[in-house]
C-alpha cells in the first residue's frame, strides 16, 4: 500500500466510519464513475449533463468571487447559469488529466485547465475541487485553481 492510498483509506475511515470493503468498493466505482462524467460533461461544454451529476440542493462555489469561498451559487438554476458563464468565457475551455481521491462522501478532483479568453489571452492553471456527496449525486463542487501572474 503506497502513503497515498494509506492517508485515502485513513481519510475513508475518519468520515465514514468503518465499512465492510466490498460496500466501499461498490461505493467508490459509483463515485469515481459519477465524477468521470461529470469531468467528460466539462470538456463536452455540456451543462445538463453536469446538472444531472449535481443534487437537487447543490452548491457550487468558485474558485474567484466576492466572497472568502469565491462566488457562492445556490441551487440548480443558479448553478446552472454559472456553469454556462464558464463555457461563455472560455470558448475552448478543457479540464485535462483529471484525477480523483475517493474519502466517503467526499472527493478531491485535480486538473489542469485550459482556455482562451475572447480577447485571445490564453490560460494554463493547475486546480481541484473538493466535492460532497448526497444520495449518489454532488451537492457541493468547492473550486480552486493556481493563479498565474505575468
Amino acid at each position: 500500500m503506497t502513503r497515498r492510498d494509506a492517508l485515502t483509506a485513513a481519510a475513508a475511515l475518519t468520515l465514514t466510519g468503518p465499512r465492510p470493503a466490498d460496500a466501499r468498493d461498490a461505493s467508490d466505482a459509483a463515485t469515481r464513475k459519477l465524477l468521470d462524467d461529470f469531468a467528460a460533461a466539462w470538456n463536452r461544454h455540456d451543462v445538463e449533463g453536469l446538472m444531472a451529476c449535481m443534487a437537487p440542493d447543490c452548491v457550487f462555489e468558485a474558485a474567484a468571487g466576492p466572497d472568502v469561498a469565491g462566488a457562492r451559487h445556490v441551487g440548480p438554476e443558479a448553478v446552472r447559469r454559472a456553469y454556462a458563464a464558464v463555457f461563455a468565457t472560455y470558448a475552448d475551455a478543457r479540464w485535462n488529466q483529471p484525477r480523483h481521491v475517493i474519502a466517503g462522501n467526499r472527493a478531491v478532483s485535480e486538473w489542469t485547465f485550459t482556455g482562451t479568453t475572447k480577447d485571445g489571452a490564453r490560460v494554463e492553471v493547475n486546480g481541484c475541487d473538493i466535492f460532497t456527496f448526497t444520495g449518489g449525486r454532488i451537492a457541493l463542487k468547492n473550486s480552486y485553481r493556481k493563479q498565474r501572474l505575468a
